[in-house]
């Protein structure tokens, strides 16, 4: 959605991170709280609401159908539910800027609704894969149209009828997953997703906050289509993953102490932490506590010695869109980090796995890219010139880097950054980090 595609970083070398920090609200819920609250009986209370480009484009969205929306106003959002059949044909096309999310998960709930809807994005998500969600929509009954090779404008057919499938993913991704497990919310019969590895879990723990039954069984999820979302109130915990750049940033600058308040701890997104933790990072997580059945804690990062590891394949899909910060973390670390099993970083907002190969070898990193990871040998970082391809974690990970490097790091294309992250320059300033 951002137009403003000169914005450029200019991080000063070296310094420090310290302080108490609350970053921003979680991005997954903050999704999810706008589409149940919508579809829900009543009216739904939102606090902590992520109020970036992705979330805020959900949002719009909605209100496009018919949904009465007050905010955001200081993370403050009220919904006024209309009910599981409650939304009405947009006059135009949802245009869902850079949100894969968005658009994944809607394919799934517009799928049910008995309207025609077209679902369009900005040039990044007009380039992601969609097969993933069409092909198992398409055994549920529903009627999608793609552009070529399966990419966006969706074009989601009224005539659609849904019956409950058992599904076993392909590959592990809470996109998918949530995607027709919404799609079950309208479909005949009961709808099961069986994942290869665990992913987040979010789009669960919501349903039943919304009353709504989901049935767990190791690795399957179930629910039965024909129920009803009773409105509640969520407070949205502070986004691990944006919590991440700070981990890592206090992880490698020396003398760094920094606590980040309120983040979302649920077990299905702390590989961040599990991996930092093998490379040596100091990192203690105090008053655990569950808001609106979500895990929530304090976590404390000081600086720390890491040293490279081969990461274990169970913590890459807990860890998936913290990994361009991980690779900043394994640029600084003593010996080679290896990645495997994570081709999905491919298809993200950029190709990650080459984007952050091509700003660490400008860096001075060895940094060799495998067609499912990448293999790094830590070294001393340069300053250098890097091109974030518009991906916001590309270029808040290289505004990290500078923290190690021996020069000016200058990151271009960073508007993006405002889809989940709008005050990441502020808040980083405020706790050390040198830019502009």
């Amino acid at each position: 959605m951002s137009s403003e595609k000169n914005i450029q970083f200019k991080v000063q070398p070296g310094g420090r991170l310290n302080g108490r920090l609350r970053v921003p609200g979680d991005k997954s819920i903050s999704h999810r709280a706008i589409m149940l609250g919508s579809l829900a009986e009543g009216v739904t209370h939102v606090s902590g609401f992520l109020e970036g480009e992705d979330a805020l484009a959900t949002l719009k969205a909605f209100r496009a159908m018919g949904v009465q929306i007050e905010g955001p106003d200081n993370g403050r959002v009220v919904i006024h539910g209309v009910g599981m059949h409650g939304l009405r044909a947009p006059e135009s096309a949802l245009d869902l800027g850079n949100s894969g999310t968005s658009i994944r998960l809607m394919a799934g709930l517009l799928a049910g609704q008995g309207f025609d809807v077209e679902m369009v994005g900005d040039a990044s998500l007009s380039k992601r894969p969609m097969r993933r969600v069409t092909e198992p929509l398409a055994l549920m009954g529903a009627h999608i149209d793609t552009a070529e090779g399966g990419m966006p404008p969706l074009h989601v057919r009224a005539d659609s009828r849904l019956k409950g499938i058992n599904y076993a993913l392909p590959m592990a991704s809470a996109q998918v997953k949530s995607c027709i497990l919404l799609a079950g919310l309208y479909a005949e019969g009961e709808t099961s997703v069986t994942e290869p590895a665990p992913t987040r879990d979010h789009t669960e723990r919501m349903l039943q906050g919304f009353s709504y039954e989901v049935r767990r069984d190791a690795a399957t999820a179930r629910l039965t289509g024909g129920g009803s979302l009773q409105a509640t109130d969520i407070d949205v915990p502070s986004d691990i993953s944006s919590a991440a750049f700070f981990m890592v940033g206090a992880t490698i600058a020396v003398d760094s102490d920094v606590t980040l308040e309120h983040v979302g701890v649920n077990p299905t997104r702390t590989g961040v932490i599990d991996i930092l933790r093998l490379m040596g990072a100091q990192i203690d997580v105090s008053n655990q506590r569950e808001v609106g059945g979500e895990p929530v804690a304090d976590i404390r990062i000081r600086s720390s010695q890491l040293k490279g590891i081969h990461i274990p394949d169970a913590l890459v899909p807990l860890a998936i869109d913290e990994f361009p910060a991980l690779f900043i973390a394994a640029a600084c670390a003593e010996g080679e980090t290896v990645l495997t099993g994570a081709e999905e970083l491919r298809v993200k907002e950029s190709d990650r796995i080459q984007v952050m190969a091509d700003g660490l070898l400008k860096m001075g990193i060895k940094a060799e890219p495998t067609p499912d990871g990448i293999v790094i040998q830590g070294g001393s970082m340069q300053g250098a010139e890097v091109d974030s391809h518009g991906d916001h974690r590309i270029a808040m990970s290289f505004a990290m880097a500078a923290l190690r490097a021996q020069g000016i790091v200058i990151i271009n294309d960073c508007a993006n950054v405002n889809t989940s992250f709008p005050n990441f320059v502020t808040l980083a300033s405020g706790a050390g980090l040198g830019i502009k």
